[in-house]
């Protein structure tokens, strides 16, 4: 009862009598998802990467896309971007501890690792995983300048992987220098510093670079012993224009991290307890291509990407050599193309091929091959967007593959939209489910058919939207910890809706909220799939006082009750978050913040044995000039 009393007083705010707002500071029209910290304009000028790999209108695409932008990323504070995604409707996070510990992220009941990451373009994926995911762990917010996140089944754009969604990181490329140092709890110290510049539309140069250490708490839940985490980061991105229609560009990224973490000691090797061990995670991606834009509807744009994550493991107690080291390796070349057709048509193509390598200090070298072309119809007026295609996956180990979708979006009258789309998904097992530790070489694809509809109210000044959504996957795979092997889970489905508003009242006042049910099941069994709550809440209230520029912000998350593994039989208890934060111009150039986390002291878990956060303070510094 205690939920529902929160939930409705929280949705009150998340109404369609919106007022009006300014553009943000990074000069873009974004809206984040109706998670809206900062002021936001209108829908209809947002661009997104995510629908179809070029950069269009999101009210052309039917399908539900979120925006981020680094004026929110600054409002939320902070280095932690699961505090960010959170807010978005249809997400779930769990993490095995500290800042820096294995990280999921869960879509609409999703998989973590069928979410779909790139970082500037480059597909991040880790190849050694035993899933072929990416642990958004090893991800700060320190030179991060955008968040998108498509949430739905979206293989026909970009193929393998995306059964639950892509989720694009680009770097912040705003013009000038920027510096920023934060401190605060378990003596947590994170630095950033950036700089961009733009000679026009064609040339630009942005670098950032960032370092972050923490002692940590202990990652077993109740531990003693601390353990810590420290990343060194840098990113970067640029363009040449080469002629008025041709540009070189190239984007790249290192970090360098180290997370301790717990396990189980001798001499039973059976309960999980404090230990020192520690593990190293080196990550380099890149990417380097051409564009072409004649500015009379035919743009294409190609290249070549590479992204390694080399882990190392160590334990102490058995000397200074790593005791376990593994090797991912993914290199993507892609072919993207658009055409404006008469009479309101486009069309959008695109061909890539994928060469994965995993190897560990068990499993000697292995390669996957797969190569894949698409092609998307559309027609676009002032009203009705219709898009739909094909695309066909070649795999060299499980042959062709055909996945179809389609969306559309139609305004139904002024201000209001409806939207729609159906789209399929497909996964290729990894290299290491196929031949590390539990390999099945018998494992087959997963697939999935995913479908949502939307309706929307957005004015310009403000934005509701309610969602239905409903996702069937087939031949998931598990881990059987009986037969120490992975196997292909027969059927699930994930189905539920999403409620998002925003409001703003007397220019000064901004209320925002997005619930979401979900119910994620094994349609064999009937169990709930694991770390998915049904009820998922977030609200924010943020106040700009007239005191000299004060900012004011107060943060709730409720998670409702899930279970910790598939079997059903480790329950998760519901929790409830509240942080509050506060920033305060000194001048032009600098700015103070600080906030605290976890107000209330609030004792829970994501993930059934590890720890989590109590009452925590940071208190930062950024400058701009």
């Amino acid at each position: 009862m205690k939920f529902v009393y929160l939930l409705s007083a929280s949705l009150l705010v998340a109404t369609p009598a919106l007022a009006q707002d300014d553009q943000g500071d990074d000069g873009t029209n974004d809206i984040v998802g109706v998670i809206a910290i900062q002021p936001h304009l209108a829908i209809d000028d947002t661009i997104t990467v995510t629908s179809t790999g070029i950069e269009g209108l999101i009210a052309e695409s039917g399908q539900s896309i979120s925006v981020i932008t680094v004026d929110q990323i600054e409002a939320v504070q902070g280095s932690d971007p699961v505090r960010l995604l959170e807010r978005l409707p249809g997400v779930a996070t769990s993490r095995n501890g500290p800042l820096g510990s294995a990280t999921s992220v869960f879509v609409r009941g999703a998989n973590s690792q069928q979410l779909l990451v790139t970082i500037d373009g480059v597909r991040v994926d880790d190849q050694a995983a035993p899933s072929g995911g990416f642990d958004f762990g090893t991800v700060l917010n320190g030179g991060v300048g955008r968040i998108e996140l498509l949430r739905g089944s979206n293989s026909l754009a970009w193929g393998s992987d995306a059964i639950g969604g892509v989720l694009a990181v680009t770097s912040d490329d705003r013009p000038g220098l920027r510096a920023g140092v934060e401190y605060g709890a378990n003596n947590t110290v994170s630095a950033d510093a950036g700089f961009a510049l733009r000679r026009d539309s064609q040339t630009g140069l942005a670098l950032n670079g960032g370092y972050t250490r923490s002692d940590g708490i202990s990652a077993v839940a109740g531990g003693a012993e601390p353990d810590g985490f420290r990343q060194w980061r840098v990113n970067g991105k640029g363009s040449l224009g080469l002629t008025d229609s041709v540009k070189l560009v190239a984007a790249g990224r290192y970090a360098d991290s180290r997370i301790d973490f717990d396990g189980y000691p001798a001499p039973t090797y059976s309960v999980f307890a404090d230990t020192p061990e520690y593990q190293t995670t080196r990550q380099a991606s890149g990417r380097a291509g051409l564009e072409f834009d004649n500015s009379d509807g035919f743009e294409l744009a190609g290249g070549v990407a590479l992204s390694d994550t080399r882990r190392a493991y160590y334990d102490p107690t058995y000397g200074t050599a790593p005791n376990f080291n593994t090797v991912g390796r993914g290199v993507h070349a892609d072919l993207k193309g658009r055409v404006d057709l008469s009479g309101g048509l486009r069309l959008d193509f695109g061909a890539d091929a994928d060469w994965a390598r995993y190897s560990t200090t068990y499993d000697p070298r292995q390669t996957a091959r797969t190569v894949g072309a698409h092609a998307l119809l559309g027609y676009h007026d002032d009203r009705v967007s219709l898009t739909a295609g094909g695309r066909v996956d070649d795999h060299d180990r499980f042959g062709s593959h055909t996945t179809l979708g389609a969306n559309g979006s139609f305004m139904l009258a002024e201000h209001w939209r409806v939207r729609a789309s159906w789209g399929q998904g497909f996964k290729a097992p990894s290299l290491s489910q196929l031949y590390g530790y539990g390999a099945n070489p018998l494992l087959q694809p997963e697939t999935s058919d995913a479908y949502d509809a939307a309706l929307e109210f957005d004015d310009g000044s403000g934005h509701f939207a309610v969602t239905v959504f409903r996702r069937d996957s087939s031949n998931l795979i598990d881990y059987d910890f009986v037969s120490s092997k992975y196997f292909n889970v027969g059927r699930t489905r994930a189905q539920g809706f999403e409620l998002e508003g925003a409001v703003t009242v007397a220019d000064s006042l901004t209320l925002a909220g997005a619930y979401t049910f979900l119910d994620a099941t094994n349609r064999a069994n009937g169990n709930q799939l694991a770390r998915r709550p049904r009820h998922s809440l977030s609200t924010s209230i943020d106040w700009k006082t007239p005191l000299a520029g004060l900012k004011l912000g107060a943060d709730f998350r409720l998670v409702g009750e899930r279970f910790d593994d598939a079997g059903n039989f480790t329950p998760l208890d519901g929790y409830g978050l509240v942080s509050l934060r506060a920033s305060v111009p000194v001048g032009d150039k600098l700015e103070l913040y600080g906030r605290v986390e976890n107000v209330t002291d609030q004792s829970y878990e994501t993930a059934a044995g590890y720890g989590s956060y109590g009452r925590s303070a940071y208190a930062g510094v950024r400058l701009k000039w």
